[in-house]
């Protein structure tokens, strides 16, 4: 039976159509399914290419910097390069603070930037800036393209250079590749001779199943080989296992199967009889039952002097937790420190005395020997506190019927349907979270920026994590959804559902638990408000109403519950719940301040 023709895929018609559809049907092979395309005339050759791909989803977003968030999400929920094209100018300067989140929290971003040709450039053509290397040293690899040229061998070059681009948006970590694309006219898809030279190739009905021979999504023969760990010869298992009064610091951590990683490192927790401290953004917290060794208080418990429960050893997981008690303990104490990330950055900023071992949890789990559970002084003594403080706040945060910014994060973990993916946004909301986070078993999927711990991008980069994904929900404030505000355009273009909680208390609460608030306040002239809190008086109805999207006060805690369970299947809806910044701020200082005038209980 002969062989089924395959589609054609190129587009012949000049050398600009056929480098751009070169460019997206190499693409499609190695796996791409989704593109964000900025407009702009320079960049047409690709942005017709990937809009008329068949198994591309090419998403036009009008504002770039929206845009590059976007393809930030898409990253997080699909874990692979997002192609993000962009006209010549300043319009690639605008990707900058999406590129360098990209970085930081190392997710994969194609960034293709159309330019101008060399002679186009430094003469005042218009439109046109230094692109070379535009995002300094950001990129996990950069490089210029060459101009289109019709021969076969810069056909090659062109998809072997991309296939290249996307391996290193991957591999050895993920991160962000940056493509200069030079074009010179015509732009538009108008046929002409240009590609005449090429004429014999294109007649050839076998010639893409040629030249695409060997294409494919890259997979473990891209990955570096990793043999598995024999920790019973390792010499810091060894020292582990030596200490009885270790902990294991579990941060920010987006796991691609949250459950294992959970069971990775509940395996280590009780092969080694060590507490595990879990950020609110670490998967642990919600999937408490698989290990018994759970700490979600520290932040409390650590507000006063408790040298019973100051560890000498600590395994730290990827950043540290976000907690400030947390960190001046750690370098009061100054620990042994073993810092386990594959990622080969230095992620200890308490600069103690920290090895990095280049491995993932569930690389050292799979090594552990079997065995059971271990458990030490030490180890009680932080559970029966655990145990003690839940019990207390659960109390206090059940009895509260006012507003409360804290009980949201913590009403949302019992309220939320299970699986639900949860995008926090910076500033406050994410410290509310690691707070007052409950242990739960509801399996609520986290999703953050936490590369550089901005507020801008916000709604923008939520808006990718729910594209096309089961019902998603995004927790911010006020200031960080105006900052973003320009990304409910995405509205138009998502596929799925997408509720914004918008905690509106009219301005930046977060300085309200800085010192800068009691300094500033006590000023002839206070420049508190003006400069730190940014007061605002936004009508959040009318701005929703602009963008044609259902808006929403919500006014109790039961009302809030109902409208989260079930969330919509379809559309985007902001419900809004006013708060009182300085009140709320009051109450965390006092809760702090209760906790850390306890005395210490060996």
């Amino acid at each position: 039976m002969a062989d089924t023709p395959c589609p054609q895929r190129l587009d012949w018609r000049n050398l600009n159509t056929l480098w751009g559809s070169v460019l997206a049907e190499t693409l499609s092979r190695l796996g791409c399914r989704v593109a964000v395309v900025c407009p702009g005339s320079r960049s047409a050759p690709l942005t017709y290419a990937l809009a008329q791909h068949p198994e591309i989803e090419a998403i036009p977003v009008l504002d770039e910097r929206s845009a590059a968030f976007f393809a930030l999400g898409l990253a997080q929920q699909l874990r692979q390069p997002i192609p993000l094209v962009c006209t010549s100018g300043s319009a690639g300067a605008h990707f900058f603070p999406a590129l360098i989140e990209a970085a930081e929290s190392g997710w994969p971003l194609l960034v293709l930037t159309a330019d101008r040709p060399p002679e186009l450039r430094h003469c005042r053509a218009g439109q046109t800036i230094d692109q070379v290397k535009l995002y300094g040293h950001y990129p996990n690899w950069q490089a210029e393209l060459a101009l289109p040229s019709a021969d076969l061998e810069a056909l090659a070059y062109l998809r072997q250079t991309v296939i290249h681009a996307w391996e290193r948006a991957l591999y050895p970590f993920p991160g962000p590749v940056h493509l200069n694309v030079p074009l010179r006219e015509p732009l538009a898809p108008i046929a002409d001779s240009s590609t005449a030279p090429l004429a014999r190739w294109q007649k050839n009905p076998e010639f893409e199943k040629s030249f695409f021979r060997g294409v494919a999504p890259a997979g473990s023969s891209c990955q570096a080989l990793r043999g598995s760990l024999q920790m019973e010869r390792a010499s810091f298992w060894q020292e582990w296992c030596s200490c009885e009064r270790g902990v294991i610091l579990a941060g920010p951590a987006q796991a691609a199967d949250p459950r294992a990683y959970a069971e990775a490192v509940a395996r280590l927790a009780l092969a080694l009889g060590w507490p595990v401290l879990a950020e609110g953004l670490s998967p642990l917290r919600n999937y408490a039952s698989l290990n018994p060794y759970l700490i979600t208080t520290y932040d409390f418990l650590l507000q006063g002097e408790q040298p019973h429960l100051w560890p000498e050893q600590v395994i730290q997981l990827g950043p540290l937790p976000t907690s400030k008690a947390l960190r001046q303990t750690l370098a009061q104490v100054q620990p042994r420190t073993w810092l386990l990330d594959p990622r080969p950055q230095n992620a200890d900023p308490l600069h103690n005395s920290t090895t990095h071992l280049p491995f993932a949890v569930e690389e050292v789990a799979a090594g552990i020997p079997a065995g059971k559970a271990k458990t030490t002084a030490f180890l009680q003594a932080w559970l029966q506190a655990e145990a003690k403080a839940r019990v207390e706040l659960d109390r206090l945060l059940a009895a509260l019927p006012e507003w409360f910014e804290g009980k949201i994060a913590w009403w949302l973990a019992h309220h939320l349907p299970p699986e639900t993916p949860l995008f926090i946004a910076n500033s406050t909301p994410v410290r509310d979270v690691e707070w007052f986070w409950p242990p739960n078993d509801r399996h609520i999927r986290p999703y953050f920026n936490r590369g550089t711990n901005g507020i801008d991008g916000i709604l923008s980069t939520a808006f990718g994590v729910a594209h096309r994904q089961r019902p998603t929900v995004v927790l911010t404030g006020d200031l960080a959804f105006l900052h973003d505000c320009g990304g409910l355009r995405l509205a138009q273009c998502l596929q799925g559902s997408l509720t914004i909680l918008l905690i509106n208390n009219q301005g930046g609460g977060i300085f309200e638990l800085l010192p800068i608030a009691k300094a500033a306040r006590q000023e002839p002239n206070p420049p508190f408000e003006p400069y730190f809190a940014t007061p605002q008086a936004v009508d959040f109805a009318l701005l929703c109403q602009a963008h044609g999207i259902p808006h929403r006060r919500i006014e109790t805690w039961e009302e809030l519950a109902q409208a989260l369970d079930p969330l919509p299947t379809q559309g985007v809806r902001v419900l809004e719940i006013l708060t009182d910044r300085r009140a709320d701020a009051q109450r965390r200082q006092e809760w702090f301040r209760r906790w850390s005038e306890l005395p210490s209980t060996p």
